[in-house]
């Protein structure tokens, strides 16, 4: 840090960012962060999650978590929007999470093709 100025815009960027993972009522994106996710890509996942959320200035909180036990399906990512049931999907790439976003997130279709599980 150089200056006042630089402490003040750094602070405004990691409030933006933990703002995004704050409870409540809104659309929340869980992202499979075990060592079997990561291993099939998950960082890159989580990226583009936060890139593409970040992009499109939605009011959207990302949390990660451990393994779920459906490795062969990494990487993986649930997707839970307020009222509605949590719906899981796989073997994903990073276009397929511009996709699930645009689809799911913003407009409430799910993309079954990319559907692995769907929960109560």
């Amino acid at each position: 840090m150089k200056s006042l100025a630089e402490l003040k815009e750094l602070r405004n960027k990691v409030q933006k960012e933990m703002k995004k993972r704050d409870q409540g009522t809104k659309a929340e994106i869980i992202v499979g962060m075990g060592t079997c996710g990561i291993a099939a890509g998950a960082r890159d996942i989580l990226k583009a999650v936060l890139a593409e959320i970040e992009k499109r200035d939605l009011d959207v909180r990302v949390t990660q978590t451990g393994c779920i036990g459906m490795c062969e399906k990494e990487p993986l990512i649930d997707v839970k929007l307020p009222g509605k049931k949590r719906i899981t999907y796989g073997n994903l790439s990073e276009a397929d999470v511009q996709k699930i976003i645009t689809e799911h997130v913003v407009n409430g279709n799910i993309v079954t093709d990319l559907v692995i599980a769907r929960h109560n």
